[in-house]
């Protein structure tokens, strides 16, 4: 009987690669900013090339790249530098904060909750159990968010086309 073949864990700049804008998109839809976005980016491709994990498949290497994605923004949201940040006002065009009517400016308005949960389901087009073990929440708490991110949507698209 043949063993399958290993899965080759990939180089840092494969790694990259393949999972460098899933990284990026996640942190930045659960941040709603570019530069977090990048800092949060940043800090898990270090972590990748400090441990150098060994996966069992692609799908169990872009799952830990996702997990990672996720403790380094809640590494990053509890920082002193981040608690003693005053945000600016939301009144000031910005970059990353333009009311343009785009499903991206809709979706930056979420709460971070939902955000993170609507990002994972359609962008990155994750079963509610995968997004549930990847969040450590209920499967029935993700299918909530879920509703309730889509009712907001629909209520601020409303709201801005009537």
């Amino acid at each position: 009987m043949d063993q399958p073949a290993a899965y080759r864990a990939p180089t840092p700049e494969e790694a990259v690669g393949q999972y460098g804008d899933t990284v990026y998109r996640l942190a930045y839809a659960k941040t709603g900013s570019r530069s977090d976005a990048d800092d949060i980016y940043q800090e898990v491709f270090l972590r990748y090339l400090r441990t150098r994990p060994a996966f069992e498949s692609p799908d169990h290497a872009k799952a830990w790249f996702l997990r990672v994605t996720l403790n380094c923004m809640k590494s990053f949201w509890g920082s002193t530098f981040r608690r003693r940040t005053v945000p600016l006002d939301e009144t000031l065009p910005t970059e990353d904060n333009p009311s343009d009517g785009s499903m991206e400016s809709y979706l930056r308005r979420l709460p971070e909750q939902y955000r993170a949960v609507i990002h994972l389901f359609y962008y990155e087009d994750l079963p509610t159990a995968e997004i549930a073990r990847l969040l450590r929440r209920r499967e029935t708490t993700v299918r909530v968010q879920l509703m309730r991110a889509r009712q907001m949507l629909r209520e601020m698209m409303e709201k801005e086309d009537g």
